[in-house]
């Protein structure tokens, strides 16, 4: 248990963030990358090393400093030693299970042919994946399930996967195939064995990119409807109260004309699967949040609020919390909690 909580949301670097409310603790845990950070106070501080720190914090507002719960280097000849992108935990059968996404440079993969996926050039891949690794407890010390190779199929260059149990408890991994492999982006799963060790079948994807419509109602006038790569980051599936299976998920708006072409700040937007099934079909719905931010989560306050969490800007962010409501199986932002990240 931390003796101090001496940090708020401003001071605090944050990318990718990830909350567990822990009723046992009283405390809530935030997840991102291990950055080396650290303060001038007496208390533990993360160290450095790619790997996922946890800032804890027992209201949202006063948080302990960080400290480190995964370190790739611990590991014994892990198949990749960089990255550690968009960390989260879950509980599955009575263990605490890490997700972060690991990719080694120095294996390439097969490069897209030019001009076959919508771009005249072509786009250097190498191997990503998401692990998982497993812990008795919420810091850790979490130990990869499977250090010598990817859980999914080592060809995909894959990102930001999450746990999802079905309406018949199979647990899934759903994750972003990269637009670097794709081009156009898309979120997939795979269902996993019971120990999140090994894939069970085959995929399912849940959508592209490019199925979300307000993207291309927002390119400006005289350029042409389709602008590929179109990215596919931060999946995160949600039952809402009606049965629904809502993902949300993260792009790049392309709403600005520049000289190289068309631009657009990080957003965080989401769809909904009617059937409550992977399998969809998927309407894309509007942006929950604009303004450079994304990459966000729900999760439930211990007094009972539905929250997102997530980060802005994209470059040195930090976390932002906003305060969420059902309309039924439909997503809304209620208000931006101000008071808790300093925004």
């Amino acid at each position: 248990m931390p003796s101090a909580f001496p940090l708020r949301l401003p001071e605090m670097p944050l990318h990718d963030p990830y909350v567990v409310a822990d009723a046992e603790t009283g405390l809530y845990h935030l997840y991102t990358a291990n950055q080396g950070f650290t303060a001038e106070s007496t208390g533990p501080v993360a160290s450095g090393g790619v790997g996922t720190m946890v800032y804890r914090s027992p209201n949202l507002l006063e948080w302990a400093e960080p400290v480190p719960v995964f370190l790739v280097e611990e590991e014994d000849s892990p198949w990749a030693v960089q990255g550690a992108w968009a960390p989260e935990v879950h509980r599955w059968n009575g263990r605490w299970y890490l997700f972060t996404t690991l990719h080694d440079a120095q294996a390439p993969l097969p490069v897209p042919t030019p001009g076959a996926y919508g771009t005249p050039f072509p786009v250097a891949n190498h191997r990503r994946s998401t692990i998982v690794a497993v812990a008795d407890s919420l810091t850790g010390p979490f130990r990869m399930l499977k250090p010598e190779a990817p859980i999914l199929p080592a060809g995909l260059m894959t990102l930001d996967g999450t746990l999802f149990a079905d309406e018949d408890g199979r647990p899934w991994m759903v994750y972003a195939n990269e637009w670097l492999q794709r081009i156009d982006g898309t979120v997939e799963a795979f269902p996993l064995s019971d120990g999140l060790d090994a894939v069970a079948g085959e995929a399912v994807m849940l959508f592209k990119g490019s199925d979300a419509p307000w993207l291309t109602r927002e390119i400006p006038a005289g350029v042409p409807n389709q602008i590929a790569p179109y990215v596919t980051d931060g999946p995160q599936l949600h039952r809402a109260p009606g049965g629904a299976l809502v993902c949300l998920w993260s792009t790049y708006e392309k709403n600005r004309l520049t000289e190289g072409g068309i631009d657009g700040d990080y957003v965080q937007t989401w769809a909904v699967s009617r059937s409550g099934r992977l399998e969809g079909p998927w309407e894309q719905r509007e942006p929950l949040v604009r303004g450079d931010s994304g990459h966000g989560m729900l999760f439930t306050t211990f007094e009972g609020d539905l929250m997102l969490v997530l980060h802005r800007p994209f470059t040195g962010a930090r976390g932002k919390f906003y305060e969420m409501a059902w309309d039924g199986d439909d997503l809304r932002v209620v208000r931006q909690r101000t008071e808790l990240d300093g925004d």
